[in-house]
């Protein structure tokens, strides 16, 4: 047998089965690399020109102001009147703007954000602005779409091209930490590699990017080696996964960005996951961003012909040269179960740079594309590091420009997934963080108020065993307490609206209303929500964001529900029940959230409200006075509230009211509203088309989406509303009205109808949101008869969404065509309600009477593929965009309802 000199002689030669080598590069178009005499991985000694390099690119993107006070979430997510246009960004300046609103739409075409001349708008002809703007908005569905945010087009100026890795760079750097996190997680969405090490030149302080990956959910399919796989959901930050990295020693002919795309891609098109040299101003030179790791997984989704490895792995990527970049290829070397090294020619300097790797216990892979004039000295020291690496003759391959790239793909592949059934090291993001720390970087999760906030999330949630009976133990005034409290207050609601004289009955209801908020009046707080409700009145802003995060995640990872019915077998359930229905066993399970404890703080104010509205209690001796304005503070960061509880589907009158009050005290002369709301059929996708559009955080995903009804604040910008006619758009997002016949009797019925009505009343922007074309539910149609009796006809848009061909382009979204008629016996039953029964007209009769005004939508697939590695489609965003823009033209055009302010908003929801 041929010793492992001679087969890696053999190789450098050329001969071997994967073609013969490069020809020589002519050395001007060889990049210099940073010589690394001593080894030392950090240079603490940058000249002033290193230093001024990243102050020149914030300057240049119009971000310097952002270094002292970070931009923000919601600076990110005002209104403006950007967010009704898709121009091209004119400017170096309008380049991170731009980035966010397409990365906050899922756009996968954000890659080729052009840059135009900067002409002024009164010089630009009226009478074609139109057209521009079309051309702009709708792009080729037969472009790449599976497209990276880091590529974009030739800038027209050439004294300010910017390469794609420093904007992301820049941007990340000018972000708090919150808005990192907000892009981290649009970026995996849209599946992009993500960046896990962030370089920052000036300050000497590369940062390891725990907290911004921390909100990072990643579904794969798990297939055990005996038994029945199942798809398994768990945090990119926690998950276990061997780890791979690809980094550049000096210089290399071959691209390792393509490289880990086609091996990370089943098809023959590789997906562009990570930004490469091919793509457009791949080509311009980085100014800051050399130094950042990338990190992108494989997840397996249960089909042999999509799936390239049985199980999930991370891929690293490090941008720049390992020599110039010791710490992180340390890290790397130090997490890794192998490390892929590309390089052309290996020379004293980088056997001198390797062989301090000795003892390594990661495995290394060389990818050489050598030059013929330096086969010999390539010999020589790949020979030395033979032993040092511990590697043999299989740890070498060469690529030249005659390789066969399918069959070095499936070459690399193979290394991969032969390493991964060996015993090698698996490690999870966080076990990473432990080595960045080790090495001296700096960990963005490692501040004062994260641990805090982390530390005071772990006390409560060590005493969380189960879900169930935490909510009994321990959340006490909800549960029973609260459904008959609601059930009496909705029989005193019907008395009253019936117009019947003061009864007796009516005496008694309000005497066991007393009563039972007299109990629930008579318990204590427990511990865990006096520490929830001490970990939101805390005076730090950030510490208050940093614990609502980590008690979202930790109460869903302490205490999932235990498996119940699933909502299909409600109609099955229907027929045990006669009279009332237990609506706690019809619903399908929801996991500990903090809304739950947001929920027994509301229902700790509504007791002690009602005592004191009787007399039963004087108002100096008030305690939950505050809670409102707590709660409302949390509604200001972004966290939705709860408007109607999912469990009774009753609105918590004095609680909503409380909230509105506080925000009207808040806002204060801003206090004009729009008030936009969206129904539906369940898995419709209601809650990702509203967090698409507007950058909001409703829950989503099977068994996540609401109960109920939960509402945010979207800010318009003060320089825009003026035009637009309204200072904050009030957002609320409805959980599913079931549609076909178990919708169309019995009680369920009636509160979903109760809940469609009061929604739409509210409503000056209505989305109703299907999935077929006749399975509009009767609840909706219930509501839209008790409305026309008020009067109230909100601007409603219909939006139909493909939810099985995940692929196909589809139509243009906007279609004037006219709904389909329901079927009878939905109309029949809806309009027997209200006791219509002789005239029944079909939901498109009374929807569109006005065609200028509502529209139905079409709305593509979310996936392009197959996931869990499907990007959104291209077709779902722009469709999305298109919506969005129409209904902010709708408000800006007086087409809704006139805008309400707050005082108004809380009559309406006291009459309906």
């Amino acid at each position: 047998m041929a010793s492992p000199g001679l087969e890696v002689e053999l190789l450098v030669k050329g001969r071997s089965d994967l073609g013969e080598v490069a020809p020589e590069i002519k050395a001007s178009e060889r990049r210099t690399a940073v010589a690394i005499g001593d080894l030392e991985w950090r240079d603490m000694d940058a000249d002033d020109s290193e230093r001024s390099r990243l102050q020149e690119m914030l300057s240049l993107l119009g971000l310097e102001t952002y270094q002292a006070q970070k931009l923000s979430l919601p600076d990110s997510l005002q209104i403006s009147s950007e967010s009704m246009k898709n121009w091209a960004p004119q400017a170096p300046k309008d380049l991170p703007w731009n980035f966010l609103r397409k990365l906050q739409a899922l756009n996968a075409e954000a890659r080729n954000t052009t840059m135009v001349l900067d002409v002024p708008p009164d010089a630009r002809p009226a009478e074609k602005e139109s057209q521009m703007e079309e051309e702009i908005i709708y792009w080729d569905a037969a472009d790449d779409i599976a497209a990276d945010i880091y590529s974009f087009s030739e800038l027209p100026t050439p004294d300010t091209p910017v390469n794609p890795l420093d904007l992301l760079c820049a941007l990340l750097l000018s972000s708090d930490s919150f808005l990192q996190q907000e892009i981290v997680q649009k970026m995996s969405l849209c599946q992009f590699a993500l960046p896990l090490v962030l370089p920052d030149s000036e300050n000497h302080y590369h940062t390891f990017l725990l907290w911004a990956l921390r909100g990072v959910m990643r579904t794969w399919w798990a297939q055990p080696p005996r038994g029945v796989g199942s798809l398994r959901e768990d945090s990119a930050v926690l998950s276990r996964a061997p780890a791979f990295a690809f980094v550049r020693m000096e210089v290399s002919s071959n691209s390792k960005s393509q490289l880990l795309n086609a091996v990370l891609s089943a098809g023959h098109r590789p997906r562009d996951c990570f930004w490469h040299r091919d793509l457009n101003v791949g080509t311009n030179p980085r100014e800051i961003a050399d130094g950042l790791v990338e990190v992108s997984w494989f997840l397996p989704s249960g089909r042999e012909d999509l799936d390239v490895f049985p199980e999930p792995m991370a891929f690293l990527n490090l941008r720049g040269d390992i020599g110039s970049h010791w710490l992180q290829f340390k890290l790397l070397t130090e997490v890794s179960s192998a490390v892929f090294i590309l390089t052309d020619n290996i020379s004293k300097k980088e056997y001198k740079l390797l062989s301090s790797m000795k003892g390594s216990a990661t495995k290394y892979y060389f990818i050489l594309s050598p030059y013929r004039g330096k086969r010999n000295t390539n010999l020589r020291f790949l020979n030395r590091l033979i032993p040092v690496l511990k590697m043999d003759h299989s740890h070498v391959l060469v690529k030249v420009s005659s390789t066969d790239s399918v069959g070095f793909v499936r070459r690399v592949r193979s290394i991969v997934a032969h390493v991964a059934r060996s015993p090698c090291r698996r490690l999870s993001v966080e076990e990473m963080a432990h080595a960045a720390r080790r090495l001296g970087l700096r960990v963005d999760e490692d501040c004062e108020e994260c641990q805090r906030a982390k530390d005071r999330m772990e006390r409560i949630t060590r005493k969380i065993k189960d879900s169930d009976a935490y909510r009994r133990d321990e959340l006490r005034l909800q549960g029973e307490p609260w459904r008959k409290a609601a059930q009496v207050e909705k029989e005193l609601c019907q008395a009253q609206w019936a117009g019947d004289p003061p009864d007796k009955g009516r005496a008694e209801l309000r005497h066991r209303l007393l009563e039972l908020r007299a109990q629930q009046n008579g318990h204590e707080p427990t511990w865990g929500v006096q520490e929830f409700v001490a970990g939101i009145s805390g005076p730090s802003l950030g510490e208050k964001q940093y614990f609502l995060r980590w008690m979202e995640w930790g109460l869903a990872r302490v205490a999932p529900p235990r498996p119940r019915q699933p909502p299909e077998t409600i109609v099955t359930l229907r027929a045990k029940h006669c009279g009332v229905v237990d609506l706690s066993e019809l619903l399908w399970p929801e996991p500990l959230g903090v809304e739950d404890f947001l929920r027994e703080m509301g229902q700790f104010y509504e007791a002690e409200s009602c005592l004191v509205e009787a007399g039963r209690l004087p108002a100096g001796q008030r305690r939950f006075a505050h809670f409102p304005g707590l709660a409302l503070e949390l509604l200001l960061l972004g966290l939705p509230l709860e408007l109607i509880d999912g469990s009774t589907l009753s609105t918590p009158l004095r609680w909503v009211t409380g909230l509105l009050k506080e925000l009207h005290i808040r806002l204060e002369r801003r206090s004009r509203l729009v008030v936009l709301s969206v129904l539906g059929v369940p898995g419709t996708g209601k809650s990702t088309l509203l967090n698409t559009m507007f950058g909001l955080r409703f829950a989503t995903g099977q068994g996540c989406g609401p109960r109920g009804a939960f509402m945010q604040l979207v800010t318009v910008a003060e320089s825009f509303s003026p035009d637009l006619g309204c200072d904050h758009i009030l957002v609320i997002d409805s959980g599913g009205l079931i549609g076909g016949a178990l919708a169309t009797a019995g009680e369920r019925f009636e509160l979903e109808a109760s809940l469609a009505t009061l929604l739409m009343g509210l409503s000056n922007v209505t989305v109703v949101s299907l999935a077929e074309t006749r399975d509009v539910p009767p609840a909706i149609l219930h509501a839209f008869l008790r409305l026309e009796k008020t009067g109230h006809m909100p601007n409603y848009q219909f939006v139909y969404q493909n939810l099985h061909d995940v692929c196909a382009p589809g139509p243009r979204p906007r279609d004037r065509r006219q709904l389909p008629d329901l079927p009878g016996d939905a109309s029949r039953s809806a309009a027997q309600m209200e006791k219509q029964g002789g005239g029944i007209r079909t939901l498109a009769d009374l929807a569109f009477c006005d065609p200028e005004k509502q529209h139905v939508w079409h709305i593509p697939g979310l996936w392009h593929g197959i996931p869990p590695m499907a990007a959104v489609s291209l077709g779902y965003s722009e469709a999305i965009f298109e919506l969005k823009r129409c209904l902010l033209e709708n408000i800006r055009n007086g087409l809704s309802n006139q805008n309400k302010n707050i005082q108004q908003l809380i009559e309406l929801v006291r009459r309906l």
